[in-house]
């Protein structure tokens, strides 16, 4: 049958040639493993003449079929169902991409996409080495082509398929208004009820999630060289890859650093639990394979200078792949779908996952363990105090890091292997800090230290370079812990001291590297790839260190009013409440909720906050948002706004809202005389005196109209004050009441009557209400010298740059010299 409005033609492309991807990958890895092991010159040319144009095939297949998925998602076919559950009519153009790679079967093809860029810089660059990682390399293409074509081989599913209409999904067989009732088959015209998607996930429409994850999965990718490398020194029993790997290296710690922390950075603005790392499973799980490549690259440069640390450079360039398949695994088996905001949710692809690890990890292992008997090493012992031994160390302190990381990540599968329930901790960041503050010290440490080491031995005189940057990373600290005290004792002692220790080691690692660029090199900056790069871990770390323990919540509730009951999210104590208009005291700032508007285009109620200092009298406006949830969620999720300073960031983010509605309390009754008072919720209200007032007519006898106001001041608990002043107007026998609202303090006053004349006993009544006014509670929060966060990074990553310029660089000088 026909169906009216179906465009299958960009489906059936995009289906044929990630099938001609899967094939041709799978005949590219056969023709370049022919080549690795043929002998005669010839017959080697003739295989990889094959292997490249299977090779740039298979390329070609890989653009086709994301340039067909796009198409769909762009044009909004909802008749597919990856453009249905992904995208929907009101979704902005620049988020287009997000769509794709927000699903599994996308994000494995944007991975594939990479692979295929990295393989053409191979085949142009790798010389002897081309045939071999290519091997791997395409095996690897091959393996995540399974992972989109979506078919089923004696039962069982191989992938999914992104190109799956909807009513071959299953998903609309319960919906009556798609079923022809007679037929029981599928409306022709079912299209016409199909009227939008679902829509991209609410948290993932921000710019950071159109550039994060393509960064991230090149990172992912860029893990395969230095196996595929690895791979090939023991298929082919020769070490000297070793040197043509580490710009390759370089590169993928470089590029991994920069997607994980962008990561953090659309976990700041977009998301509001506060913060930019919260050791979410997924976040860890990315972690961890650059920890252990990192480890990598320092024992490639160790075996690389003193002929040392051969077998663990093999291990750790096998294990940092392996977790980057493992990381693959927890985050789209589904076993991690209620402790991860980041984990893929959909077809539960274990078991081929779960392959996808074995099938390289398994081979990898068993020819190093094979080939360890005839791997060089030096019998004679590393020196004490040499740059091979305590790079060594640091290696395997950074490797420590990432077992310990991934060992508590894994809890779920644990459990799910075990059948145990073992509860996550109650304080999950406390978790992991109290054990990665320590290891964070180690490495900050040798940072600054190791550089000033020779390899094989090192000299009094080297030593005693170290004085002058020691004495002057003291005195730094000393002087910027009596400058800004660190006084976090939420979790003892014991962790204060680990932080001023910690906060040293990160001074000392950027004054170290500084030293070591001007003192040992010379200022010669072309060469200080690997200096640049500790510089920007330890500002990253010092930034880390400093934001976290002196984070600072400014908006502490002076109004006593409350939106919302406490949560284990939020405690209504720390979200200041804001009403329209009305400016609020919040201890260093008067706060003003000046409005809110909508912008339809992008779904987001924006919400305009001024702040005033109250000493300097800097002014600043911020504009936090909630966008709108889709996917058949109500109401709104909270994205936070920042306003950056040079020292600190003011964060906030609005935690609820209220728009001015019908109010229901009632008035409480209250007798007062002059000087009395009386109490409310968040504290007292005085009459200062009556005021009666006559008209002109009144006091000659022609009228009897006279007013009576009620001079009251609320003193509110944190002794802000507020005039009220509530009136009666009688006319004749008329009395007409004027309350008088204080919005600060949700309240309203009004007279009732005169209880005792001789006394001068009144009644008031009073009325606590929180819909006076369009209202809000806001989060501030302030991030001292975050900045520095985001500088390590940056420079870091700038420092990993350098080092692969400078290895390829070496590279082509050894080529000539030859």
């Amino acid at each position: 049958m026909t169906y009216t409005g179906e465009h299958l033609l960009p489906g059936q492309l995009g289906h044929l040639a990630s099938i001609v991807s899967l094939v041709v990958s799978l005949i590219a890895t056969f023709a370049f493993f022919k080549a690795n092991r043929a002998v005669i010159l010839e017959e080697k040319k003739s295989w990889l003449r094959m292997a490249r144009t299977a090779f740039f095939i298979e390329a070609l297949a890989v653009v086709v079929t994301i340039g067909c998925l796009y198409y769909i998602l762009s044009n909004n076919l909802f008749e597919y169902y990856y453009a249905w559950s992904h995208s929907d009519k009101t979704l902005q153009t620049e988020y287009i991409f997000s769509c794709l790679w927000e699903g599994q079967e996308g994000s494995f093809l944007l991975w594939t996409f990479w692979h295929c860029l990295l393989g053409i810089i191979i085949i142009a660059k790798g010389g002897k080495w081309e045939a071999p990682v290519m091997t791997v390399v395409s095996f690897a293409q091959f393996c995540l082509a399974t992972m989109i074509i979506g078919v089923y081989v004696f039962g069982l599913k191989i992938g999914s398929d992104p190109f799956l209409l909807m009513r071959q999904k299953g998903i609309l067989d319960n919906a009556p208004v798609f079923i022809d009732q007679a037929t029981g088959l599928f409306k022709q015209d079912y299209l016409k009820y199909l009227k939008d998607g679902q829509g991209l996930n609410a948290t993932l429409q921000n710019y950071w999630m159109v550039i994060h994850p393509p960064i991230l999965f090149l990172g992912f990718a860029s893990t395969t060289i230095p196996f595929a490398y690895c791979f090939s020194g023991l298929m082919n029993k020769d070490h000297s890859w070793t040197k043509p790997v580490l710009p390759w290296a370089a590169f993928s710690g470089g590029i991994l650093s920069l997607g994980i922390m962008m990561g953090g950075a659309w976990a700041y603005e977009s998301l509001n639990f506060g913060g930019y790392w919260a050791w979410d499973p997924v976040e860890n799980a990315s972690m961890v394979p650059w920890l252990i490549m990192v480890a990598g690259i320092h024992c490639n440069l160790v075996f690389n200078h003193s002929k040392y640390s051969l077998k663990t450079t093999y291990l750790f360039y096998i294990l940092s792949f392996s977790f980057v398949l493992y990381s693959t695994f927890l985050t789209r088996s589904g076993i991690l779908g209620d402790t991860s905001v980041h984990a893929f949710t959909g077809a539960d692809m274990s078991a081929q996952l779960i392959t996808f690890i074995l099938v390289f990890f398994l081979p990898a292992i068993y020819l190093f363990f094979k080939n360890k008997s005839s791997m060089p090493t030096l019998k004679k012992e590393e020196e004490l105090y040499s740059r091979e031994f305590w790079m060594f160390i640091g290696s395997l302190v950074l490797f420590l890091s990432a077992l310990l990381i991934i060992g508590q990540t894994s809890m779920p599968v644990f459990n799910k292997i075990f059948g145990t329930k073992i509860a996550p901790p109650e304080d999950p960041k406390f978790a992991y800090n109290k054990i990665q503050i320590f290891i964070a010290f180690v490495l900050g440490m040798l940072t600054a230290i190791t550089q000033f080491l020779k390899y094989k031995k090192t000299g009094k005189k080297d030593l005693k370079r170290l004085l002058v940057p020691t004495l002057i990373a003291l005195a730094l600290t000393i002087i910027f812990c009596l400058i800004i005290k660190i006084d976090y004792y939420t979790h003892g002692a014991g962790f204060l001291v680990a932080l001023y220790l910690t906060t040293f080691a990160a001074i000392y690692a950027i004054v170290g590297n500084f030293s070591y660029i001007f003192a040992v090199l010379r200022g010669k900056i072309k060469t200080a790839g690997a200096s640049v790069a500790h510089i920007g871990f330890g500002l990253l770390l010092f930034g880390v260190l400093i934001s976290s323990s002196k984070e600072l919540i400014l908006s502490h509730n002076t109004t006593g009013i409350t939106l919302f009951e406490k949560t284990k999210d939020e405690d209504p104590a720390e979200n200041i409440t804001l009403f329209k208009g009305v400016p609020i005291d919040m201890g260093r700032y008067m706060v003003t909720f000046v409005g809110d508007s909508m912008n339809t285009r992008d779904k987001q109620r924006v919400f305009t906050v001024h702040f005033k200092g109250k000493t300097n009298g800097e002014e600043f406006t911020l504009h936090p948002y909630w966008l709108k949830n889709n996917r058949q969620q109500e109401g709104y999720g909270a994205t936070p706004d920042s306003k950056h300073f040079w020292n600190k960031d003011i964060y906030t983010y609005v935690s609820s809202w209220q728009k001015e509605g019908m109010d229901t309390t009632t008035f409480r009754p209250a007798e007062l005389a002059v000087g009395d008072t009386t109490f409310y919720s968040n504290g007292m209200i005085i009459l200062n005196k009556v005021n009666v007032t006559q008209s002109a007519a009144t006091k000659s006898g022609n009228d009897s109209s006279m007013v009576m106001g009620l001079d009251m001041t609320v003193v509110a608990r944190d002794g802000s004050k507020f005039p009220a002043n509530p009136k009666v107007l009688i006319n004749k026998d008329k009395a007409d009441v004027i309350a008088d609202t204080v919005l600060a303090q949700g309240l309203v006053i009004k007279f009732n009557k005169v209880l005792n004349d001789k006394n001068g006993k009144l009644e008031i009544g009073v009325k606590e209400s929180n819909s006076l006014n369009d209202s809000l509670t806001l989060k501030v929060i302030e991030f001292p010298l975050i900045g520095a966060v985001w500088l390590g990074v940056i420079v870091m990553v700038i420092g990993f740059f350098m080092s692969v310029y400078q290895g390829y660089r070496k590279l082509k000088l050894s080529k000539s010299t030859r």
